[in-house]
């Protein structure tokens, strides 16, 4: 009985929307001027969110060669949903020989910022990434904000995107995480919290793959942008969270309520 109701509830791949995904003729206008530049109060906006970010590590601003933006908000493809993909470049080497150390360090900071910020501009989320400066890099948009110049210009042109393809995979992980949710209803927090994890580490595997193996326009990246702009993500990340807390907490549970409520908030 348990498996007819998840088959009642899968999500058809005829009722994914895909159209966020699809190619602009010009970039965000309200982002960047007639001239293609970024416009000038904007790039002061975002060099001073750069450097007060950088500013809490006692570090030396001169270490951070560049201040980019990247991302579908520098392509073709921006869409309302877009992030502000704001990266520092920087040569971790020249902060400490020991790179995987930095890497980790760098990232958590990133991740626990863009977790405890909620910042805009002009309605998009700003999201802040130091890179290294010899990490291969895979967007075919890079604008300099330190240097006002593209590092990478984007070109305008129409992908051939198989639009069956892209809702049959989307509705394949949204299910997915559908089901995860199921076994959270069932107050199983453990199974949930397990395929959670396992199921976040795919999803960035997969889409990781097709941006080296396709670039942005890779099935694999436009899932991945199917199922955030879908609230997926979102609803994934939920999920995680919430199994932990539940299977950690002694003399009682939250109660499925609460993501029901989360869940529903991300709609």
């Amino acid at each position: 009985m348990k498996w007819k109701k998840y088959l009642e509830e899968t999500v058809d791949p005829d009722d994914v929307d895909i159209k966020s995904v699809a190619v602009k003729d010009e970039l965000d206008p309200v982002i960047w001027d007639d001239k293609q530049s970024l416009k000038s109060y904007l790039a002061d906006h975002l060099y001073k969110i750069a450097k007060d970010f950088f500013s809490g590590f006692g570090l030396e601003w001169e270490l951070v060669e560049d201040v980019t933006i990247t991302g579908s908000l520098a392509n073709y493809n921006w869409s309302k949903y877009s992030d502000v993909d704001l990266h520092l470049i920087i040569d971790y080497s020249a902060v400490d020989e020991n790179e995987k150390l930095v890497r980790d360090f760098f990232r958590n900071a990133s991740a626990m910022w863009n977790r405890t910020h909620d910042i805009k501009v002009k309605g998009h989320d700003v999201e802040v990434y130091v890179q290294d400066s010899r990490e291969p890099h895979h967007s075919t948009g890079v604008y300099s904000i330190k240097y006002d110049r593209w590092n990478m210009t984007p070109t305008k042109y129409n992908p051939q995107i198989d639009k069956k393809s892209l809702q049959r995979k989307s509705a394949k992980w949204m299910n997915d995480i559908e089901e995860i949710y199921d076994r959270y209803a069932e107050k199983d927090y453990k199974s949930a919290n397990e395929q959670a994890e396992r199921l976040m580490k795919k999803l960035k595997k997969y889409r990781q793959g097709g941006l080296e193996k396709g670039g942005e326009h890779s099935i694999e990246n436009l899932v991945f942008k199917v199922l955030r702009r879908n609230d997926y993500l979102q609803r994934l990340s939920n999920l995680r969270i919430m199994s932990y807390d539940n299977m950690m907490t002694v003399n009682g549970g939250i109660g499925s309520e609460i993501i029901k409520v989360r869940l529903k908030e991300s709609n």
